[in-house]
């Protein structure tokens, strides 16, 4: 019986997942900023690349193993983490910046870190690392 090696990724795929990386980070970063104020969706960040929104998502999904969503909310997390730590805006206007409904920014947040965003503040402002 033989088996066969998965085909090697092509220096296109990486680079489309470069890409969409990088233009994930510059997004976050403007709704973190309030230079944008909605959120993009997979198809609008693919139609930016010049790609099918499925293209892209077989893409990173091939590459990385994760999701295009799940890349996307993974650095949704770690800059609502950055914002419940390092500025004084409420969890509401954090949400609302992150263009959250404040009800669902707090199941979101929850979802993937098992905290609330209040107790992870609290928590946090407790720590000696702090």
């Amino acid at each position: 019986m033989s088996t066969t090696s998965p085909a090697p990724l092509s220096l296109r795929k990486k680079e489309i997942t470069a890409d969409y990386l990088r233009i994930l980070d510059v997004h976050i970063s403007d709704l973190e900023n309030a230079i944008v104020d909605h959120a993009l969706e997979i198809r609008e960040l693919a139609q930016q690349l010049h790609l099918h929104p499925v293209h892209l998502s077989t893409t990173i999904k091939e590459v990385t193993g994760e999701s295009t969503c799940y890349h996307y909310e993974m650095k949704l997390v770690a800059v609502s983490k950055k914002m419940l730590l390092t500025t004084n805006m409420s969890i509401g206007e954090i949400a609302m910046r992150l263009t959250y409904d404040p009800s669902n920014f707090t199941k979101f947040f929850k979802h993937y870190t098992g905290l609330t965003p209040k107790k992870f503040r609290e928590q946090s402002a407790g720590s000696p690392d702090s």
